[in-house]
């Protein structure tokens, strides 16, 4: 069927088939290697979500936590003994 997405061909060979034979021990329930690759994949996005999720949490719980610390104009001042 014509589609304008881009298409992938893959082959289970080298670090892909290592990586889903580490997903078969993971899983051991899916057979399927095409299934085990799309299971991979689920996993891979869940774990860089978590990541975004915990470095923005990050953020949010030390924003502001050096408000004060630092004079007024006191980057300016460090900038003047940076060489060009």
């Amino acid at each position: 069927m014509p589609t304008t997405k881009p298409r992938y061909t893959v082959t289970d060979t080298g670090e892909l088939s290592d990586q889903l034979d580490q997903a078969q021990r993971r899983w051991p329930e899916i057979k399927d290697r095409k299934d085990l690759l799309l299971k991979l994949t689920a996993a891979g996005r869940e774990a860089i979500e978590g990541e975004a999720s915990d470095r923005a949490r990050a953020v949010e719980e030390t924003a502001g936590a050096l408000s004060g610390v630092y004079e007024p104009g006191e980057l300016e001042r460090l900038r003047e003994d940076w060489p060009e």
